[in-house]
């Protein structure tokens, strides 16, 4: 039985020809808590993209373990608040995979539901309208839609943006509850420090690959001003994957299993 959740094997991902991600290969093991760093346009975002499947590998391939179920959850931008939506409608399309969008809840659903939002500190939030909510309260329905779907993956894109810091670290405790479940859980980060006390493997990217795994030794000043170098060099402008150009994008590949 492989302990293996995802693997990619020289993967490149990106835009109308353009790539984001380039020649990434590793392994994302079974119930492993992985950071995923980098500036603003390193790739995180694709990434977490082209593993749920809305983009397609431009090159090489990402394949994640038959049957795992995934739960995702986007940034906060690429939301609509103005949907007229209640909390307990929000939370309840975790479960569209069990139920369809239209399926009726069953007693068992709605205990799950109601325990999601005690466990985000949102209980008798259930009727409020979506668009009356806070970033951080919004955040926290969202977190209890993941809890419902029980996923075994679990992927999580800049969770922490424009939240208080009350909320931050009650969704770290979250993350730490699946990670002790042994779910796999991936999260795009920018607060290094919250990395290095809570992350125990990272994945640095600069469109490029620069180091992965263990969080603090992926973090070292080398690797950051690495990926710092990398990324103000890229030229946007050049081929998809330019071997013998300015950036020599093969020799850029990190092997290391998180």
């Amino acid at each position: 039985m492989t302990d293996h959740c995802i693997t990619f094997h020289d993967l490149t991902l990106g835009y109308r020809s353009h790539a984001a991600v380039h020649h990434l290969s590793g392994t994302v093991h079974k119930g492993s808590l992985t950071a995923v760093v980098g500036s603003n346009g390193s790739g995180k975002s694709t990434l977490m993209k082209g593993i749920i499947g809305t983009i397609k590998p431009m090159a090489g391939s990402i394949t994640i373990n038959p049957g795992t179920q995934i739960a995702y959850l986007p940034q906060q931008s690429e939301l609509d608040r103005s949907f007229p939506a209640r909390v307990v409608d929000l939370v309840a399309l975790g479960l569209w995979s069990k139920r369809g969008l239209l399926g009726r809840h069953t007693r068992q659903d709605r205990a799950a539901i109601s325990a999601a939002l005690t466990a985000v500190g949102l209980e008798g939030f259930e009727q409020r309208p979506i668009d009356t909510l806070s970033g951080g309260q919004l955040q926290r329905a969202l977190f209890a839609r993941v809890l419902v779907q029980d996923a075994e993956l679990i992927l999580l894109d800049e969770p922490f943006n424009a939240i208080d810091a009350r909320t931050v670290t009650d969704l770290i405790v979250l993350i730490k509850r699946w990670h002790g479940e042994n779910r796999t859980v991936m999260v795009v980060v920018h607060d290094l420090d919250l990395v290095r006390a809570h992350f125990p493997q990272a994945l640095l990217l600069a469109r490029t690959p620069i180091a992965w795994g263990e969080a603090k030794t992926t973090l070292c000043p080398e690797n950051l001003m690495r990926a710092r170098q990398f990324h103000e060099a890229w030229d946007d402008k050049a081929p998809w994957c330019e071997v013998n150009g300015d950036h020599d994008h093969a020799h850029h590949e990190a092997t290391k299993a998180a």
